[in-house]
């Protein structure tokens, strides 16, 4: 039997086992999911991107 795996909370660095057992996997808990979602929401966190191409300029 292998061992399961654990994994940090992405908020608080409480170890999470990862499994079916656990719900808000990778957060710890409901608490901590939604601290995240939060910050996303107010746009603490940014995905980078390009910018995009004028039409004319996309190559074919």
């Amino acid at each position: 039997m292998t061992s399961p795996t654990i994994v940090p909370c992405p908020q608080c660095k409480t170890p999470v086992r990862w499994g079916p057992d656990s719900p808000y996997r990778p957060f710890c808990s409901e608490r901590c999911k939604l601290i995240d979602l939060g910050q996303w929401a107010d746009e603490q966190y940014r995905v980078p991107a390009t910018p995009d191409l004028p039409f004319d300029e996309h190559p074919d």
